[in-house]
């Protein structure tokens, strides 16, 4: 597959500069700017020019903290009723790295990230893998649920009440009845929007063979998430065929969502890395200052929404997405790898403090709940659940990030 990354285009000089100017004044002093203008003076503007825009935005609000969310990565299931181009988490149920947790293997994950400082327990499944695979509805029976989402919030009320760890869910397009089942004791949910482009569905894209990648599915779940006053990570991936245009489309739609319902907590941009055996294997990832011009724009369009890139997808040059405007490195476990990229390592949080500090900024580590829904009475009342406010308000410092006398130990 051929990508159309739509690289960099040439400044804009002249009098037309006097426009853009305007334009990006409009931007710092926080005002509205009518998505063509905006659409526009993104793609005419050079990267040096968003990059230095997109760090001072950043600074405006938050001066001082990189965040990350210490966690322990549960990989409940890796069957999936999709098959995307570029995906190798998902697997076949007779395929040797298949996995179906027990509730017990559950608990003794999260435990074990207890021990170690963990705040988050992260919940990754496949989506509905139910829907295709016998051997799946077997094993839920046999555990005593009809559906993979009742599953979801049983373990997730063990984990909170047996380890105090906060669940967060990422088990793709759930519908509002089943956030509704997990709001109780999930202090957020996960799920990637990916891209709002139809094309990516078409024969021979990325997502092809994925239904529940159509964007207006994925748009539908964060609409219903804003909704119930779920708080919600979602996030782009970044070259899979996209273009530049369709980027600043998936940003601003995802924006325009968060003005009405106010949930989006963050936005991760992610890279697309081709792995070995999927449809992408040969296709390329995208060029350094393509992605970086795509990080500076979530920054510049999401102005009230926290903006993270993993850094293990960018290993040994993840300092330079702080200089992109990004406040967020994302979950880090002491414990478990990354099962969706299980060939990129985590750095140790040491090497993480030392990037995060030599680029002038101290790393924090937070909740799977932002630091504003926690400090802010408003949102506090309007986004948790009065449940789980007794799991959270212990663990958090006046700054709403986890108290650092809790984390006695650096890996």
């Amino acid at each position: 597959m051929k990508l159309s990354n739509n690289l960099e285009k040439p400044h804009v000089q002249g009098h037309i500069s006097s426009q853009y100017s305007e334009t990006r004044q409009a931007l710092v002093e926080r005002k509205t700017v009518n998505k063509y203008e905006l659409t526009d003076f993104l793609l005419r503007s050079n990267l040096e020019d968003l990059m230095c825009l997109s760090a001072q935005l950043r600074n405006a609000s938050n001066p001082r903290f990189i965040s990350y969310s210490r966690k322990v990565f549960i990989n409940l299931i890796n069957l999936c009723k999709d098959t995307c181009s570029y995906c190798t988490y998902k697997k076949e149920p007779d395929d040797r790295y298949a996995v179906m947790l027990t509730p017990s293997q559950v608990l003794a994950l999260a435990e074990a990230g207890k021990r170690l400082g963990c705040t988050e327990a992260l919940i990754v499944t496949g989506e509905r893998p139910e829907t295709k695979y016998q051997h799946v509805r077997s094993w839920l029976a046999n555990l005593g649920y009809k559906n993979l989402s009742e599953l979801i919030a049983d373990i997730s009320e063990q984990i909170l009440k047996k380890t105090g760890l906060l669940p967060h869910t990422n088990a793709g397009s759930l519908v509002k009845t089943e956030m509704a089942n997990l709001k109780s004791t999930n202090v957020s949910l996960g799920m990637m929007l990916e891209s709002t482009s139809n094309r990516l569905n078409a024969a021979g894209a990325a997502h092809e063979k994925a239904p529940s990648k159509i964007p207006k599915i994925r748009i539908k779940s964060l609409i219903s998430a804003g909704e119930l006053n779920f708080p919600i990570t979602t996030g782009l991936l970044i070259g899979i065929g996209e273009t530049f245009e369709e980027v600043l489309d998936s940003l601003i739609t995802i924006d325009e969502i968060n003005k009405k319902y106010g949930h989006i907590q963050e936005v991760i941009m992610q890279n697309f890395l081709p792995k070995i055996g999927t449809a992408m294997a040969y296709s390329l990832s995208p060029t350094f200052t393509y992605f970086l011009r795509c990080v500076a724009s979530a920054r510049i369009i999401l102005k009230n929404i926290n903006i993270q890139v993993p850094p293990n997808l960018s290993p040994n040059i993840y300092s330079k997405y702080i200089d992109a405007g990004i406040n967020d490195w994302g979950g880090i476990s002491p414990v478990t790898p990354d099962f969706v990229n299980p060939e990129c390592p985590w750095p140790t949080i040491k090497e993480l403090k030392k990037a995060t500090y030599d680029s002038g900024f101290i790393l924090r580590a937070r909740l799977p709940l932002y630091p504003s829904y926690i400090i802010d009475p408003l949102l506090k009342n309007r986004f948790i659940h009065p449940r789980l406010k007794g799991y959270i308000e212990p663990l958090v410092d006046n700054y709403g990030l986890v108290k650092e006398d809790y984390i006695k130990d650096e890996y």
